[in-house]
C-alpha cells in the first residue's frame, strides 16, 4: 500500500509499505494492506511503517490518518524521522510540547485582542 505523510509545506513520506502502526486517542492500531477503509485522529506519538528495507519510525504531531483502498494518508503539523525510538520520544516531548505552549500563548493573545475589539465596538455603538 502507498503511505503519504503530509505536512502543511511538504510531503515527508511517499513510499510503498506493508504495515503502518500509529497512535490514536483510544490507543495504538495497525493497518495492513487489506484493512478496511479507516479514519483516525492521531495524537502526538510514534508512527512506524514497514517497507522491504525494514521498519522506519517517525515522531508525529497530532493529525489525521485516512486509509482509502490501498492508500494511507497522514496529515500532521510536524513529523520527524529517526532511526531509534528513544530520541524520537524526546523529540515529541521537546518540540511538540513547546509548540503547544506557543499555541496557548498565541491563543491567549488573540483572545485579548478580540475582547478589546468587542469592547471598543460596543463603546462606539453606545456613542452613536
Amino acid at each position: 500500500m502507498k503511505l503519504r505523510i503530509l505536512l502543511p509545506t511538504e510531503v515527508v513520506v511517499d513510499e510503498e509499505v506493508h504495515k503502518v502502526v500509529a497512535e490514536a486517542v483510544n490507543g495504538s492500531f495497525c493497518l495492513l494492506e487489506n484493512h478496511v477503509d479507516f479514519v483516525a485522529a492521531l495524537v502526538p506519538g510514534i508512527l512506524s511503517f514497514e517497507t522491504d528495507a525494514g521498519e522506519t519510525y517517525m515522531a508525529v504531531d497530532e493529525g489525521i490518518l485516512v486509509k482509502v483502498g490501498h492508500e494511507v494518508f497522514v496529515s500532521t503539523r510536524n513529523a520527524v524521522r529517526g532511526p531509534e525510538l528513544g530520541p524520537l520520544r524526546r523529540t515529541i516531548k521537546e518540540q511538540f510540547e513547546v509548540m503547544d505552549e506557543r499555541e496557548k500563548t498565541t491563543r491567549s493573545a488573540t483572545a485579548r485582542i478580540e475582547a478589546g475589539f468587542v469592547r471598543r465596538f460596543l463603546e462606539f455603538q453606545e456613542r452613536g
